[in-house]
């Protein structure tokens, strides 16, 4: 069974509880949302199984008594298979994050952790976690800030799945977001803060 701290409101620890009980009572806890990029100012996606829609390069909870950077390089390994060096990752925000489910029993309340590392470019050994990634897609980080502001309809990108490689168009909807998020509000920051980081 999965085990995650707890905290206050104030991000003050105050035990652990079964990942069940945590959202069963709405408990504070810590996730991570994991981003890579490269050199050329490229962001990479993952493809979810379930939505063929784009979201984190990773992301998962913070287990307990894990560091959020030793999480970081956890959820990386499980769900894209990449070993990555976690001291240069870079805290970008911590976004408090409320989500309810009253026909499911589940609350959400986690503390997200979003932190960004640098992936070799033009990396692609990837090998994914079946049941949550069905694949990466890797797109310039301008482009798709562009995208999300309606300055293009579409954008160019490198899709990797485990039998290929593939140039594909990409579209706003394909964007994975909640029904009260809009995809620029979801990513832009992140992709501004790749960009400000490779833009040198």
């Amino acid at each position: 069974m999965e085990y995650l701290d707890t905290y206050d409101e104030y991000m003050n620890k105050i035990g652990s509880e079964s990942r069940d009980t945590v959202h069963k009572n709405g408990l504070w806890h810590k996730t991570i949302h994991c981003w890579m990029y490269d050199d050329a100012g490229n962001i990479y996606f993952q493809v979810r199984a379930d939505s063929n829609k784009l979201y984190t390069t990773a992301s998962g909870h913070v287990l307990a008594g894990e560091t959020v950077r030793d999480a970081f390089r956890r959820e990386i390994r499980e769900e894209i298979g990449v070993d990555t060096d976690v001291e240069n990752a870079v805290p970008i925000e911590i976004v408090f994050w409320r989500q309810d489910k009253p026909e499911k029993n589940w609350h959400d309340r986690a503390f997200s952790h979003v932190y960004m590392n640098k992936l070799p470019l033009n990396y692609s050994d990837f090998h994914f976690q079946p049941t949550e990634v069905s694949g990466i897609v890797r797109i310039n980080a301008k482009d798709c800030l562009d995208l999300l502001l309606d300055r293009a309809d579409k954008v160019r990108a490198t899709k990797f799945t485990p039998e290929n490689k593939n140039e594909i168009d990409i579209t706003k909807q394909d964007f994975l977001t909640a029904p009260n998020e809009n995809a620029v509000v979801k990513y832009g920051f992140i992709l501004q803060s790749i960009i400000q980081h490779t833009d040198k």
